[in-house]
């Protein structure tokens, strides 16, 4: 299991938001691509990105906050925020973008996403964002009927290469991870799972370990790295040590 770090932009700047509310930030730094630095320095090996702007505006806008990362560091970085269609997947795959997180057009166009799979195989990240256990779109402004579960299962076998599962309603508030939604989920399907959402403490690292014999294969973590309540190195070791 992999611990990964987020780096969330808004405005250029690596900020927090408490549930996924644009009006509820913190900035951490005026320079994400600082922070990537930082982040591999501490030995991470997958950084997670997204565009809160580019949610919300149904198209990237910070591709030069995402170009500083790219050319800033030598680990893979995936990225999602406004991914709604080919050109915009085009453009970051050319940025050199390894993997690319398709949120609200799951939801709508479930086809585009089996699509960009065959592709762009092992490239496609699914990301499912729960709000009491349903899924929510376009930035988390609006919050569907869809179960995440049922969502999950409309993508087995088409090539997808993880499912990031975000509980809203954790996320940002260093509360700790929803572990039964997420274990539901990582049960329900045969693709990879990673947790996200509330993870703040090395006691929420050691506690989603066990998760893993039900295929959740990393742990996306962000506030509790930039209020120090939590230490990467050591989230990784115990990560590593973990059979």
């Amino acid at each position: 299991m992999i611990i990964i770090p987020a780096i969330d932009i808004k405005n250029g700047k690596c900020v927090r938001l408490y549930q996924g509310r644009m009006n509820k930030e913190t900035v951490f730094s005026d320079d994400p691509a600082a922070m990537a630095r930082r982040w591999v320095d501490e030995g991470a090996q997958l950084i997670h990105v997204v565009d809160l702007d580019g949610a919300v505006e149904k198209r990237p806008q910070n591709l030069k906050s995402i170009k500083k990362i790219i050319d800033s560091i030598d680990v893979d970085i995936q990225v999602g925020g406004g991914v709604r269609n080919e050109n915009i997947v085009k453009t970051l795959v050319e940025l050199g973008i390894k993997r690319i997180i398709i949120g609200t057009e799951a939801i709508k166009n479930p086809q585009f996403v089996k699509h960009l799979c065959k592709t762009l195989p092992n490239r496609i990240v699914v990301g499912i964002d729960a709000r009491d256990g349903l899924v929510a779109i376009e930035g988390w402004t609006k919050t569907t009927r869809i179960k995440a579960v049922d969502l999950a299962r409309r993508f087995e076998d088409c090539g997808v290469a993880a499912i990031n599962f975000t509980d809203i309603h954790r996320d940002g508030m260093e509360t700790g991870p929803n572990i039964e939604e997420t274990r539901r989920l990582a049960e329900a399907v045969s693709i990879p799972v990673v947790a996200s959402g509330g993870v703040s403490s090395i006691e929420d690292i050691k506690n989603l370990m066990p998760l893993k014999v039900f295929g959740v294969m990393g742990i996306i973590t962000g506030r509790a790295l930039y209020t120090g309540g939590l230490k990467l190195k050591e989230a990784i070791e115990i990560a590593e040590r973990w059979t």
